[in-house]
């Protein structure tokens, strides 16, 4: 099978079925509707791989403790099939389960999801009304179609890439040293909620600060596009000095938010790296006691150390992908309360389509002033018959673009 068929195995442009909702959960659950099956069989891919480093500890030991205990003269022939099996497990095994689970996230869900969420997205904002555009940047809604779009996908592939694989260990490592000795694994399972209370510090912070940086990122991005689309009406009416200044202060605060993100980081990475410094002390220590009391193999020292070290390298992979997830979750929630939000021009309810019609508009006691109290037009009586040619006369502000906006139904009638 070519492996772009598995970039098949997900639509990527498949319509939503409802409005996106405004709350984190649902919204995710709208933007990637269709796609949770492959999405949960990378998952489980990726968990698979991850339980494959807690095994390749084991097999570590287990070869240690064959040769600790055999016969150098005879060692090949007297362990053969255990070095066969080790052989094929990292050579194919170990291998072909990283390979599987890298082209399920590589191939099925990176090139389909960003299309998919976006499509959503982009379709869901074409139906807004023409006072949603009016009231907005245009490159600030873009900027926050793209960058929720890209932030599910961070969201949803991060979590199967990195928190699926390294949950999987973890769960594993503990299983194997409970077996050793269950003192060793209470000494895993009480850094872990150290490493969980780390988390829950600093987390929370990162998903905050994220929030504003999405923000003020969107802000400069639409400041900058606007200027540069009406760059006509900027040359000839506005001032220069007034575009900088207005263009500087929205890199400035986007600057702010980027260095608070910074101050955060560097602390985060501090604590993480001291208590990622404790573990291999804690596995190793406790399980060479073991060992001097006859409780535990060189396997066993072998296999834990290697445990705890690849537990303490993940922790700093894994904790800033957790900074990077909940980063997106931010940005994810500032382009939800932007974008998922009622359309203002709807159709009523039971509209059907329009059959064949005659022709004929008629204006009924109809006002229109943008949802201010002055403005637009008040009060007007017209009907235009088939057939007939109307011309619109009056002084600028008079009303004349905004009734014909209301025959283009680019706005709905206030009364």
């Amino acid at each position: 099978m070519s492996l772009l068929r598995m970039g098949d195995w997900i639509d990527a442009f498949r319509p939503a079925k409802s409005a996106p909702p405004q709350t984190l959960g649902a919204f995710f659950n709208w933007a990637l509707q269709g796609s949770w099956a492959q999405l949960w069989f990378s998952a489980f891919l990726s968990s698979l791989a991850g339980v494959t480093e807690v095994v390749s500890a084991l097999v570590l030991g287990w070869v240690i403790d064959a040769a600790v205990g055999g016969n150098p003269a005879t060692f090949f022939s007297d362990h053969f099939d255990l070095l066969l099996w080790s052989m094929v497990f990292y050579l194919i095994l170990r291998p072909v389960s990283y390979a599987i689970s890298s082209a399920s996230v590589q191939i099925t869900l990176g090139p389909n999801l960003l299309p998919l969420v976006l499509s959503r997205l982009h379709r869901w904002t074409l139906g807004q009304a023409l006072t949603f555009f009016d009231n907005d940047f245009a490159g600030r809604i873009a900027q926050k179609q793209m960058q929720a779009a890209r932030a599910v996908t961070d969201v949803t592939t991060e979590m199967i890439n990195t928190v699926a694989f390294a949950l999987a260990s973890v769960v594993a490592s503990v299983v194997f040293l409970f077996s050793v000795d269950l003192r060793i694994g209470l000494a895993l399972a009480i850094w872990l909620m150290g490493y969980l209370l780390l988390i829950k510090v600093f987390i929370p912070m990162v998903r905050a600060n994220s929030a504003a940086r999405a923000s003020s990122r969107a802000m400069v991005t639409g400041q900058v596009v606007d200027t540069i689309t009406n760059i006509k009406t900027v040359k000839l009416f506005a001032h220069a000095a007034f575009e900088d200044r207005v263009a500087l202060k929205a890199m400035e605060v986007f600057r702010d938010r980027s260095l608070e993100y910074g101050v955060i980081a560097a602390w985060f990475r501090l604590a993480l790296m001291m208590l990622a410094g404790i573990l291999p002390v804690i596995l190793i220590g406790g399980t060479v006691f073991l060992w001097q009391d006859g409780l535990a193999t060189p396997g066993d020292i072998a296999a834990a150390g290697a445990i705890s070290m690849r537990i303490a390298q993940m922790t700093g992979w894994v904790s800033f992908t957790l900074m990077t997830i909940y980063t997106s979750v931010g940005e994810v929630e500032d382009g939800m309360q932007t974008l998922a939000v009622a359309h203002g021009l709807a159709d009523a309810p039971g509209a059907v389509e329009l059959s064949r019609v005659k022709g004929e508009i008629r204006f009924d006691g109809v006002s229109f002033a943008y949802g201010r109290q002055r403005g637009g037009v008040a009060d007007i009586d017209l009907t235009i018959r088939a057939g007939e040619k109307l011309g619109i006369v009056g002084a600028s502000g008079a009303g004349k673009s905004s009734l014909v906006a209301l025959f283009l139904r680019l706005y709905d009638t206030e009364r």
